[in-house]
């Protein structure tokens, strides 16, 4: 499923982030960017120990990657020349601020990404595994911040969501026909 958003086309894909044939890919990461579980482990995981080495490189300049920031590094042996490292926030009942975070998340990685002339980029549902964030009200606040990114500033050509289950895929898919009934 996808709309077209000026010359931007928002794209849902259900599939392996790991696998995407894309300039870059978004990774729910940790503070620490140590890598984890969930799509941060298996993004290490395949993109081998480039990745963690400069990830130690901004830990050691930074100290990490604050919750609603995001971070740039190489793709080490995946597909994708870069990996955006985002860092979700933790789910608390919606009343800390994990909305305006998880917004700051997209827009923080599409940034960086116009930065560095990423004209494609894969994201997962940021913060919807161990970090416990509804899938339903991360996927309405996901795709509204890209929908205005994209309205707002030139230089992308796809925003692809790479979603790793059924339920998950339903979810976006849902909030995606809602955004595109509004326009």
């Amino acid at each position: 499923m996808h709309i077209q958003i000026n010359q931007a086309k928002l794209t849902l894909v259900q599939g392996d982030i790991t696998k995407e044939n894309v300039d870059a890919i978004a990774n729910a990461a940790n503070e620490k960017l140590m890598g984890g579980g969930g799509v941060d482990g298996a993004i290490h995981r395949a993109g081998g120990p480039q990745i963690m080495a400069a990830c130690n490189e901004i830990r050691a300049r930074q100290g990490g990657c604050p919750t609603g920031q995001a971070v740039i590094t190489t793709g080490g042996n995946l597909p994708a020349k870069y990996v955006i490292h985002t860092v979700g926030p933790i789910w608390r009942g919606g009343d800390d601020g994990e909305p305006d975070l998880l917004a700051s998340c997209y827009r923080e990685s599409l940034s960086l990404a116009v930065q560095h002339d990423i004209r494609t980029i894969a994201f997962p549902s940021i913060s919807t595994g161990i970090y416990g964030y509804p899938t339903d009200e991360a996927a309405v606040i996901a795709l509204n911040t890209v929908k205005t990114f994209l309205e707002e500033r030139s230089g992308i050509d796809e925003v692809r969501f790479v979603l790793f289950d059924e339920p998950t895929y339903r979810c976006y898919e849902n909030a995606l026909s809602a955004l595109a009934a509004q326009s």
